[in-house]
């Protein structure tokens, strides 16, 4: 291997986000952007000379192309060996089990989420440690300090690797390892999950499903499981062959983006069950017939329920939520005498409790739950735990979540996204907001009276890290909140999401429409931000 030393020079804005180093395809095909940042990684890690990388990514416009750029460094730089995904695919969850099943030094995960794929959309590129799960904050702001002074980068200089054909490679030293994407997170979900039942409740027709995988990197996933292992119609899986611009649409599990999906749960001709996955399957969309399961409810639900899964009969030793969630898990975990824990948002926030053996379940009200099987948050494990729920309690999905409702209350919640607001205009909001929190206690304003009003902070329990600026927060002394939080997962401005919520105990009041039931904290929240009118916009751009 002839190892080549190529000069460059800084870009400034190679600061990770929530979720990595997310950017327009064209910002990482600038000469030097994607190595730079590759390298500023390898520099700020020790100790990996000799040891073991997961690469892989969702499949989108640039993932092969970066796949080979990155092979070339990290050989350069002294790994051992490289294990990938066949054809550069790996989901995000899948990608952290191989981590631990393997005992990986760390990995990357080449994906912008649930953001647009094309030449002209997004991409994006993490790193994962050891443990499978996202880099903590001390470790980005060192690659982005690195960033900012790397002037060279390390490279060799071969013809592209194979991606396709599975099986190893040798490079010098280096070992490349093609493997099945698929194959061992299908194992993993076959320890976690009763199949048996499984099978049977489809073959028997109790369970009607349609997953959809949004021409995203979970179709070869719900294909092996869903389809070959348990034995779901083919046709149950839509949109399942991966696509690099994912056939022109968002890959986003919401209502409004997984539209073909929710049309016909909601149509006369619906199945029993309904899911979908997002672009790089760490994310998921609940649906029944003629119900769509809010994220907050189904993390509740989750835990209220999870002692009937085989891998969780033992019970949970905790739950987790990021801060915007909903506090519909709260009320389980106090019921059931468990902690439960508030972080930020961003998943490397539960890897400390999910380590420290804190929690077992954990959740965010942006599409994602997971447990303690990996360090990431995981679509069709979700997915295949309600059906496994289902499964086992022989009741459709409403009724479920309805019953949820009555035993533990309903927290009437929704979230509106105001996207790509001018830089400016989205920092000057929230400052307009910090300067109201100090007189906003013990004003009423209608029906509310506001209890507290601050600025979210985090001390980790387990490392006593802190984390500030992690959302502004407004609550009111019968359990109402109002939260508002700049995004770190866009490419273009910047993301206001606005999460309002309010408690209803009443079982004959639990069936409102939340646009409904909010309206009156939704002006509120409008009161306070101004987003309206300091952007002209009329409407959120979605509204979950």
């Amino acid at each position: 291997m002839k190892i080549e030393t190529i000069t460059t020079h800084p870009y400034s804005d190679q600061n990770p986000g929530t979720s990595g180093l997310r950017k327009k395809v064209k910002v990482f095909q600038q000469p030097g952007y994607l190595e730079n940042f590759v390298q500023s990684i390898f520099d700020s890690l020790e100790g990996f000379a000799g040891k073991t990388l997961v690469l892989g990514g969702d499949g989108r416009y640039f993932n092969r192309a970066a796949i080979q750029i990155i092979i070339k460094i990290a050989a350069a730089n002294g790994f051992g060996e490289l294990i990938i995904g066949q054809g550069g695919l790996l989901s995000t969850p899948a990608a952290s089990n191989i981590i631990r099943k393997y005992q990986a030094f760390g990995g990357l995960i080449l994906s912008a989420s649930h953001n647009p794929g094309g030449p002209d959309e997004d991409f994006g590129i993490k790193y994962n440690v050891g443990n499978g799960g996202p880099a903590p904050e001390k470790d980005t702001l060192a690659f982005y300090q690195r960033s900012q002074s790397i002037n060279n980068y390390k490279t060799i200089i071969i013809d592209d690797i194979d991606l396709d054909n599975i099986g190893e490679q040798h490079i010098g030293d280096l070992k490349i390892n093609i493997i099945d994407p698929v194959s061992d997170y299908a194992e993993l979900m076959q320890s976690i999950f009763d199949f048996p039942l499984l099978r049977q409740s489809i073959s028997a027709g109790y369970i009607t499903l349609l997953f959809d995988a949004m021409h995203a990197i979970t179709g070869p996933y719900a294909k092996r499981i869903l389809v070959d292992m348990l034995g779901a119609p083919a046709e149950s899986v839509i949109n399942a062959q991966p696509l690099e611009d994912f056939g022109g649409h968002h890959p986003d599990p919401n209502l409004a983006h997984a539209h073909e999906l929710a049309e016909i749960m909601f149509s006369d001709h619906a199945p029993t069950f309904g899911a979908a996955s997002d672009g790089d399957g760490d994310r998921n969309m609940i649906t029944g017939s003629q119900i769509f399961v809010t994220p907050s409810d189904s993390l509740a639900i989750m835990a209220a329920n999870a002692h009937l899964i085989p891998a969780y009969a033992q019970g949970l030793s905790g739950v987790a939520r990021s801060m915007p969630t909903s506090q519909a898990v709260d009320r389980v975990a106090a019921s059931y005498g468990i902690p439960c824990y508030e972080t930020p948002t961003g998943w490397k926030f539960f890897g400390n409790l999910l380590d420290a053996g804190k929690i077992t379940l954990c959740g965010e009200e942006s599409f994602g739950t997971g447990s303690d099987h990996v360090r990431e948050k995981d679509g069709l494990w979700a997915v295949l735990f309600w059906l496994n729920l289902i499964a086992k309690r022989r009741q459709p999905v409403a009724d479920i979540v309805h019953g949820h409702w009555q035993k533990f209350g309903r927290d009437i919640y929704c979230r509106h996204d105001y996207e790509a607001v001018e830089t400016p205009i989205a920092n000057a909001l929230v400052e307009h907001l910090r300067e109201q929190l100090p007189k906003l206690p013990g004003q009423e304003f209608g029906e509310y009276t506001v209890k507290f009003a601050d600025e979210f902070c985090y001390e980790d329990s387990v490392d006593g890290s802190i984390s500030r600026n992690q959302g502004i927060r407004v609550g009111f002394t019968n359990g109402s909140r109002i939260v508002f939080r700049l995004s770190g997962t866009g490419t273009v401005g910047a993301t206001l999401r606005i999460y309002i919520e309010r408690f209803e105990p009443d079982a004959s009041r639990q069936d409102q429409d939340a646009q409904v039931a909010l309206a009156e904290l939704i002006e509120l929240a409008e009161q306070f931000c101004e987003v309206k009118k300091r952007t002209g916009r009329d409407a959120p751009n979605v509204i979950t």
